[in-house]
């Protein structure tokens, strides 16, 4: 098979900047033909233009499904920037608590869910606070990846990944799966919905809006312009007093947002 042409490179960015809002650089174009190198070989293209118009001419969009599996990247871990879940529990949820206490409706949103790492984390800190209070915590999770999400239903991780997390959910949340594996409690999973959706989307239509959103590691590999606008969007879904937080990697422009800076990586719709 031949190797990609610069041609070819500039197509597939494209496409990609426009479906996925994913900027890539020129030195992505080995990664590129790398990533996806076995699959023109499975489905018989002798070349990236072959697959080009076959990715541009799939009506079903599965061929884009496919591609997101093979392109994107998803690496996180429990616990990951863990000043976060801390100010969510300790600022975040009490302010909520007494805000919205009369709903008893929590609504928080995972945006880049990847895993699932970083909702179940956040719902045995919602189980724990809320215990006996008798709100609804169940939070929604999504990603653009169905080989993502799959493994984020699934729900099993490796022991050293969990290691990170406090005895006391280790005992309460988890199961044994195998020597090297634990399981995600029926309990913990049962409050994480998680569906397919694409930040890329013209509109972001939910039916309320929410207190808390989450969305960290995903927008650093978008440029300026697209993240602005996904921000303005997250924005126009967070309730008044509600929070944003992104990863420590990642900044806001404060002349392009409306959002509140509370520190690092946090901010709140004022």
């Amino acid at each position: 098979m031949k190797d990609i042409t610069d041609k070819e490179f500039w197509q597939i960015r494209d496409y990609v900047k426009v479906n996925l809002g994913i900027s890539l650089s020129d030195e992505k174009k080995s990664l590129i033909y790398s990533r996806l190198r076995s699959t023109l070989q499975e489905l018989g293209f002798e070349n990236f233009t072959q697959y080009y118009e076959y990715l541009v001419g799939d009506k079903t969009k599965q061929a884009l499904v496919r591609f997101i599996d093979k392109v994107t990247t998803n690496h996180t871990f429990f616990m990951r920037e863990v000043e976060h879940f801390e100010y969510y529990r300790d600022t975040a949820l009490p302010a909520i608590e007494e805000t919205w206490g009369t709903g008893k409706d929590l609504r928080l949103w995972c945006a880049a869910c990847s895993s699932g790492e970083e909702p179940y984390t956040l719902a045995m800190i919602n189980q724990d606070y809320f215990k006996g209070k008798g709100w609804n915590t169940q939070l929604l999770a999504t990603d653009i990846s169905n080989e993502i999400l799959d493994k984020a239903v699934y729900g099993v991780y490796s022991n050293e990944s969990l290691s990170a997390l406090p005895e006391k959910w280790k005992k309460d949340y988890l199961t044994r799966f195998d020597a090297d594996h634990s399981s995600i409690s029926n309990e913990i999973k049962s409050q994480v919905i998680y569906r397919k959706f694409n930040l890329m989307e013209t509109n972001f239509r939910f039916k309320k809006k929410f207190h808390v959103i989450f969305c960290r590691n995903v927008m650093i590999y978008f440029d300026s312009d697209t993240r602005d606008q996904v921000v303005s969007k997250f924005y126009d879904m967070t309730e008044p007093g509600g929070f944003l937080f992104i990863g420590h990697s990642e900044t806001l422009s404060h002349s392009n947002t409306q959002y509140k800076y509370i520190m690092p990586a946090t901010y709140k719709k004022i």
